[in-house]
């Protein structure tokens, strides 16, 4: 699959290093790669299975691992994505962002949402680890959404009349994240990936999500993509059809009555 520079000059230089550790029992690439959508601005992100023996020695000394690769301007770990074991770097020479993700084998079984393609490896075992054991992207539950999302609604109208506006538009990006783009993204058939590439997946529903992005920093835009959010979710809730969801119609009038109260405040 063609990879664009600098990425492919990078990937090139560093599996000539990776496969003479020992230490590894394959490396293999995932993300924007597996989709062909790989373009000059996209990063690398790579998965490092690492033999059992000596994968915490390995964690320990990622930084110093990561330094051998290439011209390390800085890294560091993914805790704030809730992925402690991804070191998150960025190289020069050629200047390329590069996600290292080191795996246990097991783990490599086991914690896919995606099949990765195998770059190199030992004896066959990522290639047999992803035929045997088959992802398992995380799917939506409409449910968790229908449960919180009345609360975050009053949540919103708090920030909105306490004025926290930059808060209230924050808010809204969770929103557009958590709720309406991965909803939008199922009832069409696509996988739930957030507001990734939602320009060119999902073009029919850009004037909905538009709406949901407030024009200025000024309390009457805000609460109008507010109210916007609640009701493409409410399209969206409707739209997937699903009989078993309870809706929480009391904290639905609530919440909106709430901002209500809030928005005619302002006047």
């Amino acid at each position: 699959m063609p990879i664009p520079e600098p990425q492919h000059s990078f990937l090139k230089q560093i599996l000539a290093n990776l496969n003479q550790d020992d230490r590894l029992l394959g490396v293999a690439i995932a993300g924007s790669y597996l989709t062909a959508e790989m373009d000059e601005y996209s990063d690398l992100d790579l998965i490092v299975v690492v033999d059992d023996v000596y994968y915490e020695q390995l964690l320990k000394e990622r930084q110093l691992f990561a330094s051998r690769l290439g011209s390390l301007l800085a890294a560091f770990t993914g805790e704030h994505v809730g992925e402690p074991r991804v070191l998150i770097c960025l190289y020069d020479n050629p200047l390329v962002h590069v996600d290292l993700k080191f795996l246990l084998l097991e783990a490599f079984k086991t914690d896919r949402v995606e099949n990765p393609v195998v770059l190199w490896e030992r004896e066959n075992l990522l290639t047999s680890a992803i035929s045997e054991h088959p992802q398992n992207y995380p799917a939506v539950d409409p449910q968790w959404i229908e449960d919180r999302f009345w609360v975050w609604v009053h949540y919103g109208a708090t920030k909105l009349g306490r004025g926290e506006l930059f808060e209230a538009i924050d808010f809204l990006s969770f929103l557009r994240g958590q709720v309406l783009a991965p909803l939008a993204k199922v009832h069409s058939g696509l996988l739930p990936r957030g507001v990734r590439n939602l320009e060119r997946e999902l073009p029919h529903l850009l004037p909905d999500f538009c709406q949901t992005v407030p024009a200025k920093h000024e309390r009457q835009e805000i609460a109008r993509a507010l109210q916007h959010t609640i009701h493409f979710y409410r399209e969206l809730r409707d739209a997937l059809k699903k009989p078993e969801l309870i809706v929480h119609s009391q904290a639905e009038a609530a919440s909106t009555q709430y901002l209500q109260r809030i928005i005619d405040g302002f006047n």
